[in-house]
């Protein structure tokens, strides 16, 4: 009735959080499952970016995944092939904090594709850009065209004058 996709929820491990939100995760799975509606959790750090390595991030993507998410989203690391080693069910990158640089964005994505990342899920890297749909493009063809950086930036570069600023 909803024509939902899926539904997300947040996890907080290793926080005051952590229990509440692990039960969450596990009763939406569970109520989900009744309704043929995947669940996809999001592994949130918020502002401690000391929790952004492999090893953290790697435990939990592993806990959403064996409580019955069907996908996880989660942060680019250092070593990120580690965490999409580490978890049995696909992982889609998020975007984290603003970049200076359009290139750095397709750097972390075109690397997170290449260790086994089946997606983004980026937000503010995207909307506050002054060209999204440019941007939109260029992530586009790095994820499903395997474009390098350069190449999207170059991409990115020649639709900027084709399309209507932010």
């Amino acid at each position: 009735r909803l024509n939902v996709s899926a539904v997300g929820l947040s996890i907080f491990v290793g926080t005051d959080y952590e229990h509440d939100s692990l039960l969450n995760l596990a009763k939406l799975v569970n109520e989900g499952e009744r309704y043929g509606i995947p669940v996809m959790a999001v592994t949130a750090v918020g502002r401690e970016l000391a929790k952004r390595d492999a090893r953290y991030l790697a435990l939990c993507c592993r806990i959403a995944a064996e409580l019955g998410a069907r996908v996880v989203k989660t942060y680019w690391c250092e070593n990120f092939e580690k965490v999409v080693r580490g978890c049995p069910v696909p992982i889609v990158m998020a975007g984290g904090p603003q970049v200076d640089t359009e290139l750095e964005v397709f750097e972390f994505v075109y690397d997170g594709m290449q260790k086994g990342a089946i997606g983004v899920n980026l937000g503010r890297n995207v909307w506050q850009n002054d060209f999204p749909v440019a941007m939109i493009k260029a992530l586009r063809a790095i994820i499903h065209e395997n474009t390098s950086p350069k190449e999207a930036q170059e991409l990115y570069e020649s639709l900027k004058s084709e399309t209507v600023t932010r």
